[in-house]
């Protein structure tokens, strides 16, 4: 079943939670971390079929899974067993090659950012386009790195960097250094990561050079640490500079294990902050790939305290205190700490997270807008906002179509009564079953 079959209401009341929380949660696999490894999958050429087990199934990932369909990848899902997986098969190089596709990619940033690299390494001519909100999403400096590839030539057809965009491979292609932008996205940098070996010989390995600021860089630090897992050379020369080899990909018994998703984690962590009590989610350390399980390094500075173990990572909420922090490296919870910032004693100030302006929507204007709704006082910067708690109220939220909003919203009404979340079937892009999940904590 598609994911667009799933039945959601328009809205959802989100029912107060009545006593201390005890509970323990285990979260689908990582997005982040499912939809590279389908790219490195497509990349490594591997003589074997590919197994990545703990796949996760939402939006964003069976946009990639339909995209790489396309390109004339096998890709088998099984999402009726106990633990989700993909196969990946092996393509023979006497498979004909498709070089024309016009490819969909909804909401998908990872998709389209990831697919741009991958197609600048790949003969044809390919048009990439998404919903209404993606033509408003910049993609311009990766188009600008990709089209230092010799043979490669790449455009936003409307001339704004944004898509609908066009990737035209001669074939001939080569390139010994690249130079892209981190400003915008680091999904720039980590998709050219996984495809340089590519462009790379035996005797030449391809420079890839960062231009200023790289924001969320610990995306980054998992996309190499996933090339590391998946046998790939690269060396980083100087601060800046990653040099990659060619291909030299294997991968043991041609299997992948997905992590829980760190980001989806950060909003049962969140409830126990809120609510007090206890969360535990399964499976899940801190010595995960992904930078969003230190959200809970942020709770802990709030005044929670976190526990470990071989079973996952546990927060035991108590009184909250407001923080001044930088969320450059872990973005993707600012909100999840919106939430929790309406409980604090204090304000809480959220700092150098300028690019989530450029997410599904305008995360800090959206958050601004939607806590002020609820009672909160709320002061927005270019780079981020300040909240300062006052008394909450019920009311029905926006989520502008981003699943992120919905979720970090809800967690204000499992103790503020009347908190309605408008189009609670957003969640589907990273989380179909999220709304099940938050009810079995209860």
């Amino acid at each position: 079943m598609n994911m667009s079959q799933l039945s959601y209401p328009d809205q959802l009341e989100i029912q107060p939670f009545a006593g201390r929380l005890s509970a323990s949660v285990s979260v689908p696999g990582s997005k982040s971390i499912t939809n590279r490894a389908l790219i490195l999958a497509a990349r490594a050429n591997l003589q074997e079929d590919v197994v990545l087990t703990g796949a996760l199934r939402s939006e964003d990932t069976e946009v990639m899974i339909d995209c790489l369909r396309k390109l004339g990848y096998t890709i088998e899902p099984r999402w009726d067993i106990a633990e989700p997986a993909v196969t990946f098969r092996y393509r023979k190089p006497t498979d004909s090659p498709i070089e024309s596709a016009d490819l969909s990619v909804g909401n998908s940033g990872t998709t389209i950012r990831f697919l741009i690299s991958l197609l600048a390494t790949r003969k044809g001519r390919y048009r990439l386009d998404g919903v209404a909100r993606m033509r408003e999403r910049p993609v311009q400096d990766l188009l600008d790195a990709v089209n230092q590839i010799s043979g490669v030539r790449a455009f936003s057809e409307g001339e704004n960097g944004c898509p609908p965009v066009v990737i035209e491979n001669s074939g001939n292609i080569a390139a010994s250094a690249i130079t892209v932008r981190g400003g915008v996205s680091s999904q720039f940098l980590s998709g050219l990561l996984m495809v340089a070996p590519n462009l790379a010989t035996a005797d030449r390995w391809v420079d890839i050079r960062v231009d200023g600021p790289l924001v969320s860089e610990p995306y980054v630090e998992m996309t190499l640490a996933m090339l590391r897992e998946w046998g790939q050379w690269f060396e980083r020369p100087v601060p800046d500079t990653y040099s990659v080899g060619a291909n030299s990909w294997h991968l043991d018994n041609g299997t992948y294990a997905i992590e829980p998703d760190a980001s989806s984690a950060s909003y049962f962590f969140a409830a126990a902050a809120i609510l007090g009590g206890r969360v535990t989610v399964a499976n899940l350390s801190l010595q995960s790939l992904q930078g969003d399980v230190h959200f809970v390094d942020v709770l802990q500075q709030m005044g929670c305290r976190i526990e470990t173990c071989d079973a996952g990572i546990t927060v035991h909420g108590g009184p909250l205190r407001g923080i001044d922090v930088d969320m450059n490296a872990i973005s993707d919870t600012v909100m999840t700490l919106g939430a929790v910032a309406c409980f604090a004693d204090g304000p809480t100030r959220i700092r150098n997270v300028a690019h989530i302006r450029h997410k599904e929507t305008d995360r800090i204007s959206a958050l601004a807008t939607e806590l002020r709704r609820l009672g909160a006082e709320v002061e927005e910067f270019d780079d981020g906002l300040k909240i300062t708690p006052r008394p909450l109220h019920g009311a029905a939220v926006e989520t502008y179509n981003d699943h992120r909003m919905a979720m970090s919203l809800a967690l204000i009404g499992l103790k503020v009564p009347g908190v309605v979340i408008k189009n609670p079937g957003c969640v589907a892009k990273t989380y179909p079953g999220f709304w099940q999940d938050l009810e079995r904590v209860r």
